[in-house]
């Protein structure tokens, strides 16, 4: 990305390390400027910044325009009826996602500038003496695996605009180019596999503390098991992406990749008791200086296709139990129902609330063991064990949602139903998976149209800034509903 924007990107990120964010207690905080770090790197400044890199990688998640409110909505997952910002209809469900607003123009700048500051992690490494081959090895896996989650939340929010994947360059030299979507997949890949390998002679401990979020996978050991899970759902979105082009043996050979990668995973299919939540989340804190969950504003709402899509349960009146427990009737304060409104949209109104997430601490899961399982059970079907894989449907389905089991042989379009449904309940409102899996899998047509104004917004659009530095460039001109046949992307 061009230079001004990435330099005071990376700087945010660092400048927020004079507090202790994160839920994190870092031991040595100081401060390390940009250009210290990168000219004169000492072990403290590197374990700071890899304590930084966390930070980086949790923003632009929680926050009212963030990941989970803004592509929820997207999938009408849910509405923000903000009355002091109609952009939230306006723009986001009635409009082409504008590149330069705090709508369209995100998910990029941010995740680019912790990339950037991976980078100059991983090049001070080798010039601090005190740091032993396995410490240098942990950070080198750490932080190459914390680059391809924040370059995969870049491809997944612009899709078929593609990306850029040469980051690791001077400032001063000329921008790299953005390349199509699957070789930046193809990069997100090489980044999770040579931080495996980097991890695998990172010895028992890392030299800096991971958030609380990560509690259980804060050993180069345990956190190889979180790099293979993120590598599982890579090969996923790969798989299914090759099936749009038609090309059944790519499609093939990613669902096995995918099956191998979540054997090395902490998936947990087995166990007497399984504990779907079992993962890696974002956390957050009301320290003075770290971030809270801003998922809690008033103005968020569900949308109301979860509640009429919900299927019962086996007694025939209540609903999906993942349902029931992630979302609420709103009511005034007589507890009367009040349905609420839009006021920029009078035609958009819904009578339900979520309770996903309670405060404004509660963590957001960023893959956890519910997920890890129907991304196997996806990849069962796609490689030919149907049976197995309505097994691991029912598995999420019968213990998560308290639903009856499937039962029989499905079509490939009846399973997909059947996956789409499960997944829907299970992440719901968790990052935005009911838009980015409908459009893996080609039904982007059944995201419902509340009213005669809204549209079906595809994709974010490369923002202003990065396209005004690169004149001319043919990613700039997609826009977020243009539709763009698979074998062109």
């Amino acid at each position: 990305m061009h230079t001004k924007e990435l330099t005071l990107a990376i700087s945010a990120i660092l400048g927020s390390l004079v507090l202790a964010g994160c839920d994190l207690e870092v031991p040595d905080l100081n401060n390390p400027g940009l250009e210290e770090l990168e000219n004169n790197p000492t072990a403290s400044g590197i374990n700071t910044a890899a304590t930084g890199l966390l930070i980086g990688q949790r923003g632009g998640k929680a926050a009212t325009t963030g990941l989970v409110n803004q592509l929820g909505i997207l999938g009408r997952e849910s509405f923000d009826f903000d009355i002091n910002d109609g952009r939230f209809v306006l723009e986001i469900l009635e409009a082409n996602l504008v590149k330069n607003s705090a709508f369209g123009g995100v998910f990029w700048a941010g995740n680019y500038a912790n990339i950037r500051l991976g980078n100059i992690i991983l090049h001070g490494v080798d010039k601090v003496a005190e740091f032993s081959d396995e410490e240098k090895a942990g950070l080198k896996g750490f932080a190459h695996t914390i680059q391809a989650t924040d370059l995969l939340t870049v491809i997944l929010t612009h899709e078929s605009t593609g990306a850029v994947i040469d980051t690791d360059h001077a400032l001063t030299d000329p921008l790299a180019p953005i390349v199509p979507r699957d070789q930046v997949y193809t990069e997100i890949a090489r980044l999770l596999d040579q931080g495996r390998d980097e991890l695998a002679g990172a010895g028992k401990a890392f030299t800096f503390p991971l958030s609380a979020g990560y509690k259980g996978f804060d050993t180069p050991a345990t956190f190889t098991k979180f790099n293979r899970a993120v590598k599982a759902r890579v090969a996923v979105y790969q798989a299914s992406l090759a099936a749009l082009k038609g090309n059944t043996t790519t499609q093939v050979a990613k669902y096995n990749e995918a099956l191998t990668e979540l054997g090395a995973s902490f998936l947990d299919d087995v166990s007497a008791t399984i504990n779907f939540q079992l993962g890696v989340s974002y956390v957050y804190s009301t320290n003075k200086g770290d971030a809270t969950n801003g998922l809690i504003n008033t103005f968020i709402f569900a949308h109301p296709a979860l509640q009429t899509d919900a299927q019962k349960q086996p007694d025939g009146t209540t609903l999906d139990a993942r349902y029931v427990s992630k979302t609420d009737l709103i009511l005034d304060k007589d507890k009367n129902p009040k349905p609420a409104t839009s006021t920029v949209d009078g035609k958009l109104t819904t009578p339900i609330k979520f309770k996903i997430y309670p405060t404004n601490v509660t963590p957001i899961p960023f893959i956890r063991n519910e997920d890890l399982i129907l991304l196997k059970a996806e990849a069962l079907f796609f490689t030919g064990d149907v049976t197995n894989a309505i097994k691991e449907l029912n598995i999420v389905r019968t213990n998560s949602g308290k639903l009856a089991p499937l039962a029989g042989t499905p079509s490939e379009t009846t399973f997909i139903d059947y996956l789409l449904y499960e997944r829907r309940y299970s992440l719901m409102f968790e990052g935005g998976h009911r838009w980015i899996d409908l459009r893996r899998f080609g039904r982007f047509g059944d995201l419902p149209l509340d009213s005669d104004k809204e549209v079906r917004n595809f994709r974010y659009p490369i923002p202003q800034g990065e396209c005004d530095a690169r004149p001319g460039e043919p990613a700039c001109m997609i826009t977020s509903k243009d539709v763009i046949p698979p074998a062109m992307q």
